[in-house]
């Protein structure tokens, strides 16, 4: 309600148009595009402005929809909670039990177990014994295990639900047969996105393939006899939530909104309609290396998947693709989301973006998208022939080589593997290799790189040492330094920076390559100075400048062994440069 003093601080601040703020804008980059300035744009295509108004949603659908009601857009709970999912993986059923104990103690909520081996129903007791009060999931269930959990919810029914990650388009006869006779609560399928996204998918069709799994599996079962309702309350949906935050936020609620429609255009009830999503931080942007940083990505990752509303998140311990998690990174990804939840408050809200002009943009922009890209896939035949054509994994390959280019030169970054390394840091004694390579990470290749020198310097061989050779103009020889240090760095070599005066000085500081630092101006006098001295020495000190001048060509006549500039292709270069100096 308006009152007069209000009204009266509100009239000190009159409405800008939309126009005026483009004026602003306009002179303010002073005849620059503010396209090409100000807006960029994402994997899925979206382009992404500087700014958005209440304007951007009169043309949108169900934006004034309240959370918990369909389409579900806002949310399928009229409560912002979520349940804090917590992955066990222990080699006998007492030894989960027991691990399981101890995380719910210590705030846990719901447990997925991994990779707990369950041979019988004496096994399945002891690993559910005192649990009946807890969500379960077994993220690794097959038939029998199904079986299994079915016959015991007939003998000893929970208080809470179960849910596996059977895959739901593995076996659509057994599917059907599962889920007539399935107790409220058991929840046996699952249709996994974050296989999609771990593998390169894009947002957009993250969303449009498990949606068209979703559809391919409904319309199967349908076919055999089965209830929609039925159907649709057997499955939940899993998602990899990844770094770009907006994005990931409107990813999720993008695909309740459109699995909503699928289920109403099934004949299902809207009760039915709401999508069951669990969540887990990504696991292909996380790193071996400056693996603390892991802690900051999964946090945001964590807040957008609450705020997304996905039902259950899960975050993977920091240190989880380098070697098995210790309690202490158990408890650190535990801790993560008990602070958004019980410091930060964010479970207090249901739809705390709602509204939002550019969260509301990208969330119709990613619901249309990935709708087109399911009905796409539909118009192929179905989910399941595009798949067992390649179809999807051809798209997969395409949008993971785009991924993985990207973090190739640095466009995409990983702080302190593709950019801003520590050299000083050293991973091999840390790592287990073999879990290290078991999935799909940006970071692999440059880790391999860094790894290289590693096994070299472990070997008995020499860590090559790089001297960053400072001299001539003051800002250009400082800019280079920066640029040439942060770039060999990622290859684990060690940076030695220094400024000289005089040619001779350079030609006699030990190194194992030089890279001289200074303006394309200079560089033609320097080499013309610095080779013949270094020969004078018997040195074959490899020179390399940090540049990428007109006179290329006439300096490496000259006896200049390369150039390291912006479009210097990182992992090319250095792997050369490995070989060169003999990693």
């Amino acid at each position: 309600m308006k009152t007069m003093e209000n009204e009266k601080l509100l009239a000190e601040f009159p409405p800008v148009s939309t126009a005026e703020w483009q004026a602003a804008i306009a002179r303010d980059l002073k005849g620059v595009d503010p396209e090409k300035r100000l807006t960029w744009r994402t994997d899925e295509g979206m382009a992404v402005r500087p700014f958005y108004r209440s304007e951007d949603l009169k043309n949108l659908a169900w934006v004034d929809v309240v959370p918990g009601e369909f389409p579900y857009r806002r949310s399928a709970r009229v409560s912002g909670d979520w349940r804090i999912r917590e992955e066990i993986d222990a080699a006998d059923a007492e030894t989960a039990n027991r691990m399981v104990q101890a995380a719910v103690a210590a705030g846990a909520e719901c447990i997925a177990f991994l990779g707990t081996p369950v041979e019988n129903a004496e096994q399945l007791d002891k690993l559910l014994a005192n649990l009946d009060a807890i969500p379960v999931h077994f993220a690794r269930a097959d038939e029998r295990l199904i079986r299994m959990l079915m016959e015991r919810q007939s003998l000893k029914p929970r208080a809470d639900e179960i849910s596996t990650g059977c895959d739901a388009l593995a076996s659509l006869g057994f599917a059907a047969a599962v889920i007539a006779p399935a107790r409220s609560g058991f929840v046996p399928f699952t249709i996994h996105g974050e296989t999609f996204a771990d593998a390169g998918a894009t947002a957009v069709e993250e969303i449009g393939f498990a949606l068209a799994a979703g559809v391919g599996f409904l319309a199967c079962l349908a076919e055999r006899g089965a209830e929609i309702d039925h159907a649709a309350a057997a499955l939940e949906f899993s998602f990899a939530i990844g770094s770009n935050y907006f994005s990931e936020i409107a990813k999720l609620r993008a695909f309740r909104m459109e699995w909503a429609r699928v289920v109403q255009s099934f004949g299902g009830s809207r009760q039915a309609a709401k999508a069951r999503i669990a969540a887990r931080t990504s696991q292909w942007n996380k790193t071996v290396y400056d693996p603390h940083v892991n802690i900051l990505r999964a946090t945001t990752e964590a807040m957008a998947a609450a705020l997304g509303g996905a039902d259950a998140v899960t975050v993977a311990p920091f240190d989880a693709c380098a070697k098995a998690p210790d309690e202490a990174s158990r408890r650190l990804a535990r801790n993560t989301q008990l602070l958004l939840k019980h410091e930060a408050w964010l479970g207090r809200v249901a739809d705390a973006g709602g509204g939002s002009y550019a969260l509301e943009t990208i969330t119709d922009f990613l619901a249309h998208e990935g709708w087109k890209a399911m009905q796409e896939i539909e118009a192929r035949g179905g989910f399941l022939k595009a798949q067992a054509e390649g179809t999807i994994a051809q798209a997969l390959e395409r949008s993971l080589k785009a991924r993985e280019q990207a973090v190739a030169t640095r466009k995409r970054v990983l702080v302190g593997t593709n950019q801003f390394a520590n050299p000083s840091e050293r991973a091999l004694d840390r790592i287990d290799e073999q879990r290290m390579k078991a999935d799909l990470r940006g970071a692999r290749m440059y880790e391999e790189l860094r790894l290289r020198t590693e096994r070299h310097a472990a070997a008995g061989g020499k860590t090559p040492q790089i001297l960053l050779a400072e001299i001539g103009d003051a800002r250009m020889r400082a800019a280079r330094s920066n640029f040439a240090a942060n770039f060999f760095c990622c290859a684990g070599f060690e940076i030695a920076t220094r400024r000289f005066k005089k040619a001779e000085e350079i030609a006699a500081a030990d190194a194992d390559a030089i890279v001289l630092c200074s303006a394309d101006a200079e560089y033609a006098a320097l080499a013309a100075e610095l080779l013949p001295k270094l020969e004078t020495l018997g040195r074959a000190t490899p020179v390399i400048v940090a540049g990428n001048p007109e006179s290329a060509e006439e300096l490496r006549a000259a006896g200049i062994a390369d150039f390291v500039h912006l479009r210097s292709q990182p992992v090319e270069f250095l792997t050369k440069w490995q070989e060169k100096l003999l990693v």
